[in-house]
């Protein structure tokens, strides 16, 4: 009784919004609609005990209780993200900040929780390793059902803001070489290299020899298995290494996606580790997700929490000036920076609409409660960077003290070859 009073007064408050086209249907059958228009989206609280969720939410509560199945959600993607989108415009004003939580995580952004995990510490190669396992060895056709057919797991790049998936990653990778200046011959790095996609664009487009290392056994066997096809054995090799082992000296190296695995605590040390590695006049670029927070804070109500234990244990994010301090103090000049926000809700919205159009095929792939935890990690996205609560920079840098004269004068030179096959 007690709940259905606070279920009624909250539902009250609710209404007192502008309309959304939410439907809530409790066990017994009620139903709570908040729009005159048919609702896209309906959250469904099978029996009483799961009233909790909504009545005393947080991220990490209503996460766990889509993932875990103690409520469900139906919908097509796209009018969750606009739902979403209403939901936190009004969660922010009054009383209402528990309606963001409440009713959104059925599928928010998994990424989001990468920010509330900033604990520094145990990040070990061990640990590390199983982390990075726990999230990329699911199955190589998993993502593949989501993901361009090159399959690049980061943020693409979308010169015009009209290409397909597969072209914007293609134009991502040739951005970065472009960048980085990659000449034949040049030894690259690839520190997170995924399934192979920047190593034998480089080898293939600019004709160097080029490394890429990975913590996922998975990866690493669809990736040498793809370098064979290209014929590219002699000129690009697949390690499972943890960056912190890898020796040598490199003309260029990249890391795209993979520094949020390294904790806040060790950036200085990463990019220490990343100075040791170029050649005096070596060039790197660091592409990855930032906290938008200037002191690296998560995000409020349990979310990193949530994808902590579902999504991406131990992953973290600085924000953009820590980032660059830490480049500092590892002994690199940052040269050029570029926020590449917008670009990655456009992502992640081609991502959802693949995952979306695929679910059956997903469903059969993987286990229900997985395919829920990649539901909340991948739809919620596109809200998470268009509103400014991740965001993703691209950072170019070589060693510090070095003569001024061995660089551009402009940037032209970065976008004279972003197209191309």
């Amino acid at each position: 009784m007690f709940n259905q009073i606070r279920l009624r007064a909250w539902s009250e408050g609710l209404r007192s919004q502008p309309s959304l086209p939410l439907r809530v249907e409790l066990w017994n059958g009620q139903r709570f609609d908040f729009s005159p228009d048919p609702p896209c989206v309906t959250v469904r609280v099978p029996r009483a005990s799961a009233l909790r969720y909504l009545l005393s939410p947080s991220l990490y509560k209503l996460g766990r209780a889509y993932v875990e199945g103690a409520i469900e959600v139906s919908g097509r993607a796209n009018d969750m993200i606009a739902v979403v989108n209403a939901l936190a415009a009004n969660s922010l004003a009054g009383n209402m900040r528990g309606v963001l939580p409440a009713l959104g995580l059925a599928r928010l952004s998994g990424m989001l929780g990468l920010l509330g995990n900033a604990i520094g510490g145990g990040h070990t190669r061990q640990r590390d390793a199983q982390a990075v396992r726990y999230h990329y060895d699911v199955s190589n056709e998993f993502y593949g059902a989501w993901l361009d057919p090159n399959m690049v797991y980061s943020c693409a790049y979308f010169e015009n803001g009209n290409e397909t998936l597969a072209e914007a990653q293609l134009k991502k990778i040739d951005h970065i070489l472009n960048k980085i200046g990659v000449r034949p011959g040049h030894r690259l790095l690839d520190i997170g290299c995924g399934w192979g996609a920047l190593a034998i664009r480089a080898a293939q487009r600019h004709g160097a020899r080029c490394v890429g290392i990975t913590l996922s056994d998975n990866q690493a066997r669809l990736a040498r298995e793809r370098v064979e096809r290209a014929g590219l054995t002699g000129q690009v090799e697949i390690r499972v290494q943890d960056y912190r082992d890898v020796g040598g000296q490199f003309d260029r190296i990249t890391s795209v996606g993979m520094f949020e695995h390294v904790g806040v605590r060790q950036l200085p040390a990463y990019f220490r580790r990343m100075a040791t590695l170029l050649t005096p006049d070596g060039v790197a670029m660091n592409h990855g997700l930032t906290s938008t927070s200037p002191d690296s804070h998560g995000v409020p109500h349990g979310g990193g929490d949530f994808i902590s234990r579902y999504v991406f244990p131990h992953g973290e994010l600085a924000h953009l000036g820590t980032v660059i301090k830490a480049m500092q103090e590892g002994g690199l000049e940052v040269r050029d920076v570029e926020n590449l926000r917008r670009h990655y809700a456009r992502t992640c919205a081609l991502w959802t609409d693949n995952f979306e159009a695929n679910s059956e095929r997903i469903k059969g792939l993987t286990d229900a409660r997985r395919f829920r935890i990649w539901q909340v990690y991948l739809a919620g996205c596109t809200h998470a960077f268009t509103h400014d609560w991740i965001s993703l920079y691209q950072i170019v840098c070589g060693k510090a003290g070095r003569d001024p004269a061995a660089l551009p004068w402009s940037r032209r030179y970065m976008y004279a070859q972003t197209t191309g096959s």
